[in-house]
């Protein structure tokens, strides 16, 4: 057999090249089958949605929906910024909001297609990252704060500082965030969670070194099962894996200290690329729907931003304040902003601290 392909042959192996390539390069735009019915790519969190809501909205409007998972904002944006085309809807934090806003991703939403949307909380209807909501909807909002076993430590803390305490030494956890472990240092300092000012960051991490010999673990996956177990005493985290731990280990309690602490909201947004702009609308209509949004709400104990699904929650869940936060709690949450070239001072200070 001649080794020289003939030009044939070297065609059809170019277009099997070019079909293993493409899904590596984001959804296929169209379903299993060419005569299969209208897809809808949605973009999410890891176990963010209960299977049978997808399956609702399926049958509701006679589509497929396919999810695709991500673990953190900045794995999204990895993802968009590679050119990876074809989801439709996609669920970025606040700060990720600005930066794909900033960045040209998104695509103009026209409130007469989302009802649902006016009916979001009082204190989420203009954020510093899309004031006017032009390419965003909150979804899920919350809190970081302190879990801890009130076993162990009867007397409720109220302060960052407990952090530090030599009693607890290897039974703390913090999240493995760099900018939440900066938010919480920093606003223990008095400063803003925010901060863009070199040494104050340099003292931050500082004050973080000194914390690391009493740290058992930098993690932001299973810190509730930590907590329910036993195996931390103190764990800085998100307010709804702390619920869950409270359903595990009812003498577990959540606290957002004095001092200030991270508000944050999860978003859906249709991006600029999206193969089904209508469709995707549509989609992120019914997510906000009050009584969709109350089920999601109980599933994942994150507080829904639709104001009547707080009313369609249970009891128990309205008034877990790590679920839904005390009204009188929002004057000291900070929401987290993009700090620009700053991030790199955080880069830096968060590789020296997880080197030493």
């Amino acid at each position: 057999m001649s080794l020289r392909l003939s030009r044939l042959t070297l065609w059809c192996v170019c277009l099997a090249a070019l079909a293993l390539c493409l899904p590596a390069c984001g959804p296929s735009a169209g379903g299993d089958h060419p005569s299969s019915r209208p897809v809808l790519h949605y973009f999410t969190w890891s176990d963010y949605v209960g299977p049978e809501i997808i399956q609702e909205f399926e049958r509701r409007e006679q589509v497929k929906v396919v999810i695709d998972t991500f673990s953190s904002n900045e794995e999204l944006l990895a993802k968009l910024q590679s050119g990876a085309t074809g989801y439709d809807v996609a669920v970025p934090s606040d700060f990720m909001v600005a930066i794909m806003i900033q960045q040209g991703l998104l695509n103009e939403l026209d409130p007469q297609d989302l009802p649902n949307a006016a009916l979001i909380e009082p204190h989420l209807q203009a954020l510093p990252f899309d004031p006017e909501r032009r390419y965003s909807v909150p979804y899920l909002w919350g809190t970081v704060g302190i879990g801890y076993d009130s076993a162990v430590i009867p007397a409720a803390p109220d302060s960052w500082s407990i952090l530090w305490d030599p009693r607890f030494q290897g039974r703390i956890s913090m999240l493995n965030d760099q900018r939440e472990v900066f938010g919480a240092v920093l606003r223990s300092m008095g400063q803003s969670m925010n901060s863009t000012d070199r040494p104050v960051i340099e003292a931050a991490k500082e004050r973080l070194l000194r914390q690391k010999p009493l740290v058992k673990t930098y993690t932001s996956d299973h810190y509730d099962q930590l907590l329910a177990s036993g195996e931390v005493v103190l764990a800085h985290g998100w307010g709804g894996p702390m619920a869950r731990a409270m359903a595990e280990r009812p003498s577990i309690r959540y606290v957002v200290p004095k001092e200030g602490a991270t508000v944050w909201a999860d978003c859906l947004v249709v991006l600029r690329t999206a193969p089904q702009k209508r469709l995707a609308l549509r989609f992120i209509n019914f997510l906000m729907e009050p009584e969709i949004a109350a089920r999601t709400s109980e599933r994942l104990r994150f507080a829904s931003a639709s104001r009547p699904a707080r009313e369609l929650v249970s009891a128990s869940t309205r008034d877990n304040p790590a679920i839904y936060p005390p009204v009188d709690q929002l004057d000291r949450l900070e929401w987290m902003k993009d700090v620009g070239r700053a991030i790199r001072l955080y880069d830096r200070a968060w590789t020296e601290l997880k080197m030493r």
